[in-house]
């Protein structure tokens, strides 16, 4: 397995400290008047994108020097390593359109991928300064505001589901089709990973993905929630995993304990 996994929690707060260094990074282009490209493939990408990108890569060149990393930016720019059994999925600056809105729900993304499951993983939110991790069979935590403490994700209340999902994406009317049936309470809209996050933290309980997605998108925050006691499958029920040719995600439901 080699010797860089004996030791996860060093590993992972490792890792929380190059998600933290580059949110630094992001937060000095968010203070200033940046300037917004497009992508070959329309979607937009700004300073921060590539500036926490570099940083992210270097460190886990020298943490993992063995282990590949398919990052969005690197991949959008044709330079995606072949990955096998194990590798990091990285998203720099993950819900770039917040970022542009400067609405403070943008996140770093940074997941180890192990034989198809990400099994450690860390969500930073500069703008909030949340930052969630999780490692498969050490649970998940969750530290702000000075203070760290281990996250579950809760039993659905008498009242219904409360239901998170996405603040830039999604189609009202194919959710709605999806929650036919079930006691919703309450919904709520997020950007980034941090509707996986709301769910291990137990301020949500479903959150349904029917569009696209990458597997940077989602990696990260996977780990977390499954940490947390959740878990992340597809439509035919199976667990959503990772590795896939192109990288793309089919659409998913983020579920903690219904």
């Amino acid at each position: 397995m080699g010797e860089f996994v004996t030791d996860r929690r060093k590993l992972c707060a490792d890792i929380e400290a190059v998600a933290r260094l580059a949110g630094s990074a992001i937060m000095g282009v968010y203070a200033t008047d940046f300037s917004v490209r497009d992508k070959a493939d329309a979607s937009p990408v700004t300073a921060a994108d590539e500036r926490a990108e570099a940083l992210i890569l270097e460190a886990l060149k020298h943490l993992t020097p063995a282990v590949p990393v398919v990052s969005e930016e690197a991949s959008a720019a044709g330079r995606t390593p072949s990955v096998a059994g194990r590798f990091w999925l990285v998203d720099p600056l993950d819900g770039t359109k917040e970022f542009i809105r400067r609405n403070g729900e943008f996140t770093v993304n940074i997941a180890l991928i192990e034989q198809g499951e990400p099994t450690l993983g860390v969500v930073f939110a500069p703008a909030h300064e949340r930052l969630f991790s999780g490692i498969s069979g050490h649970g998940a935590a969750l530290e702000e505001a000075g203070a760290r403490r281990t996250i579950t994700c809760r039993t659905v209340p008498a009242g219904g589901l409360t239901v998170v999902s996405s603040r830039s994406h999604g189609d009202a009317a194919a959710l709605a089709q999806f929650l036919r049936g079930r006691t919703v309470a309450a919904n709520k809209h997020a950007g980034s990973s941090l509707k996986f996050c709301l769910v291990a933290a137990g301020e949500a309980d479903l959150y349904p993905r029917l569009g696209r997605t990458m597997e940077w998108d989602t990696a990260a925050g996977d780990a977390v929630l499954r940490a947390a006691g959740g878990r992340v499958m597809t439509m035919d029920a199976r667990p959503l995993q990772y590795g896939k040719p192109g990288f793309e995600n089919p659409h998913f439901v983020a579920e903690g304990r219904v």
